[in-house]
């Protein structure tokens, strides 16, 4: 990554739900291979063949935004953006470790797998 930052300082400073949302996050998907997971300047970056997961904690809630090709339907999506380059960014917003579900993790498992392509 191109920062000198740290996991521990993006989180410095927000609730402690929020860190122990980004625990049950990385208990999901790191058993997912290969990834590598680090510190950008206001966001984690998760990243396989290619950067596939930004994690950016805001005040209440971590928004979680993954990548496919094609816009995707569920009700847990808090908004997809307009397609850039080839893909659309589709954001997930949890306040709680309790908010991710295995539909969350199900939708951020074909964020991975586009990331691998």
């Amino acid at each position: 990554m191109c920062s000198d930052r740290t996991i521990d300082d993006i989180f410095a400073g927000k609730p402690d739900n929020l860190l122990l949302a980004f625990d049950a996050l990385l208990t999901a998907v790191m058993p997912w291979e290969p990834q590598t997971v680090g510190a950008a300047v206001h966001a984690i970056v998760f990243t396989n063949r290619n950067a596939w997961l930004v994690v950016k904690p805001m005040s209440k809630v971590l928004d979680l935004k993954f990548y496919y090709d094609k816009p995707l339907q569920s009700p847990y999506l808090h908004k997809v953006g307009p397609m850039y380059g080839k893909k659309y960014p589709h954001h997930i917003r949890i306040a709680s470790e309790e908010d991710l579900n295995d539909d969350i993790v199900d939708l951020l498992r074909w964020g991975f797998d586009f990331g691998l392509r």
